[in-house]
């Protein structure tokens, strides 16, 4: 089955033919060039939005991958970005073993076929020229007969008429003698002219032609066999990275299954746990008794009922102590007409009273402080520096933390110290590598900093051990504390109290132990109190009902009585009253009515008490 034998007259379809097969050739180059940009954008949009959902470094998001959960997803991102780097091996694949290879084969091919039809008409012009030789030896042929036989019929004619000389019959019969003669050429020339283009066309049609229709035929299926091994690879080059694929779709899976719910709530449980034990239960209190309380000036001195020593600021600071300490219980509920306001030493509503101990919890957290006995957080604001504004448990692990970081640092001060010994050492035994002298400064920073690092290492291990020998010891407090939690004690380095409790807005301390006293230098706490202005006075309050103020920089009032108003309720149930220049302090904002008077004056003079 060849072309050459069986299309020998079909020269112009096999050459729109062979134009057409390299068309669908160019096709499906520009196919698989598409499919590399498409790969390749896949690739570009998975990284892309791999790199968007990942976690930001030094930031909140960071901290929450430590959960399975998170850790799985994080795999996840990761995983899609190898599984976007197997896309992008399959364009460049592509684009080397099929687009670059078929293109430079379509040229190749192009000029093959350019050659083989050139053949095909040069032969096809040569037969033709042989025709045209061949129609004119005939047409000349032809004429020469024909001159030969009018030649003949004139010598007859003149032959037979006697009435034309003999000369003229002569001539008429050389002439038509000459006419035959050059029939006879012609015929000779015709003869062997028909006899060349014979042989001419069947070279042409049984050698020349089938010869180039031949290579044609093999250039074409050559082309066939080329875009179906194109079409091959095509498959093979996705084929290659399934395996790659797969792993990444397996490593998905592990991560997945690497999922821990209990793990996961059990990390919840060390991220937020505080180290308190949940309140006890509400005593009783039996209102049928009368009671009778009295308003004097004792109240803050008598703070601490149990008999300790109450601590000493100075004459100068009376009336502008804060509350550090809290130690009895909320007094007894106002009548139904009371405002709700649920304040850490006022009245509750019995849906406050219900509330759970978490939301409390938060509410105390995101209360804001009015105690300043921190110089540290005046100054600096970011929290004190032995964490002592974090319940216990979250305040053991930021203290460990810190022990582990700085152990780290130590080490990595105590590798770089043994590094400079040994390079003084060679300096020592080859001194024209170096001057021995020259790391001597160096050498003493480092001890330096091993040694004040070791000196932080003790003092954070000494409040870590304080800590540690304090969670215990908890259980035996007091279980309820009107649903805020206490908070710990800053260290001695601040130049802070050391015994306290909650103040009035649920700001957050803590005891250090409940058999010592605070013992703070008058001179540094009178620092930072003895130098503010009193305040003036922006209105004035009625009491509702009685406040016995026993912790410290609250103020004892009794019904009715009129007060000034010095600083507002900021949200937290407190209001600030004075009753004169020596006695001022907070009462729950519930337990007054507040008169503001944006043109009050500071004046203190005694106010009528007012009975109901």
């Amino acid at each position: 089955m060849s072309w050459g034998t069986e299309l020998w007259d079909q020269f112009d379809n096999l050459e729109k033919h062979t134009q057409w097969g390299i068309d669908v050739l160019e096709k499906y180059i520009k196919f698989v060039k598409e499919r590399t940009e498409i790969e390749l954008s896949y690739a570009k949009q998975l990284r892309n939005l791999s790199k968007k959902y990942q976690p930001k470094k030094n930031s909140k998001e960071e901290e929450e991958y430590r959960y399975t959960s998170t850790r799985a997803f994080l795999a996840t991102l990761n995983e899609m970005n190898d599984y976007a780097g197997q896309h992008e091996v399959i364009s460049e694949n592509m684009t080397s073993l099929i687009t670059a290879e078929l293109t430079r084969y379509v040229q190749e091919l192009k000029q093959e076929r350019k050659s083989h039809f050139h053949d095909g008409r040069k032969a096809q012009q040569h037969i033709e020229t042989c025709w045209k030789q061949l129609e004119a030896s005939k047409r000349r042929f032809e004429r020469d007969c024909k001159e030969a036989d009018r030649a003949q019929q004139y010598f007859e004619k003149m032959d037979a008429d006697i009435n034309v000389t003999k000369a003229d019959v002569e001539k008429a019969r050389q002439q038509a003698q000459l006419r035959h003669q050059m029939a006879e050429d012609s015929k000779a020339e015709y003869s062997s002219t028909l006899q060349k283009f014979n042989s001419e066309q069947h070279e042409h049609y049984y050698t020349h032609i089938p010869n180039i229709f031949q290579k044609i035929q093999e250039m074409e299926e050559r082309r066939i066999v080329r875009i179906g091994e194109s079409m091959k690879t095509f498959a093979e080059v996705d084929r290659q990275v399934i395996p790659i694929i797969g792993k990444c779709l397996d490593e998905i899976t592990k991560a997945a299954e690497s999922v821990d719910h209990k793990n996961d709530s059990q990390m919840v449980i060390e991220a937020f746990k505080s180290g308190f034990e949940p309140p006890g239960d509400v005593d009783f209190e039996d209102f049928t008794q009368p009671m009778k309380r009295t308003v004097s000036e004792s109240s803050l001195s008598n703070s601490r009922g149990d008999g300790k020593s109450e601590p000493k600021f100075g004459s100068k600071s009376k009336g502008k102590l804060w509350p550090f300490i809290k130690k009895n219980k909320p007094p007894p509920p106002p009548p139904a007409s009371a405002s709700p306001s649920a304040v850490p030493n006022g009245p509750q509503s019995p849906k406050q009273q219900k509330e759970p101990l978490s939301h409390r919890f938060n509410e105390f957290m995101t209360s804001k402080p009015k105690i300043h006995c921190f110089r540290s957080l005046k100054r600096g604001g970011a929290g004190p520096e032995d964490f002592s504004n974090l319940p216990p448990e979250q305040r053991r692990k930021k203290l460990q933390q810190k022990v582990d970081e700085l152990n780290r640092d130590i080490q990595k001060e105590m590798d770089s110290r043994d590094a400079l010994t040994k390079m003084k050492d060679v300096y020592i035994k080859n001194p024209q590598m170096g001057d021995a002298a020259s790391v001597d400064h160096r050498l003493a920073e480092l001890g330096q900093n091993i040694e004040k690092l070791r000196l932080e290492v003790q003092k954070f291990e000494g409040w870590l051990a304080e800590v540690e020998g304090r969670l215990p010891a908890r259980s035996e407090q007091s279980r309820r504390q009107s649903g805020v939690y206490e908070a710990q004690n800053a260290s001695g380095v601040n130049s802070c109290a050391q015994d306290r409790e909650s103040s009035p807005d649920g700001s957050y301390t803590e005891e250090q132990s409940q058999e010592t006293e605070m013992k703070v230098p008058a001179t540094d706490f009178d620092d930072e109190f003895d130098d503010e202005e009193p305040l003036p006075t922006i209105g004035t309050c009625k009491a509702l009902y009685t406040f016995e103020g026993q912790n410290e920089g609250t103020i004892s009032v009794a019904e009715g009585e009129m007060l000034y108003v010095i600083e507002e309720d900021k949200g937290d149930g407190w209001t600030r009253i004075r009753r004169n220049e020596d006695e001022e302090g907070y009462v729950p904002t519930s337990y007054v009515e507040v008169y503001l008077d944006k043109n009050a004056k500071d004046v203190h003079k005694p106010l009528q008490k007012i009975s109901e």
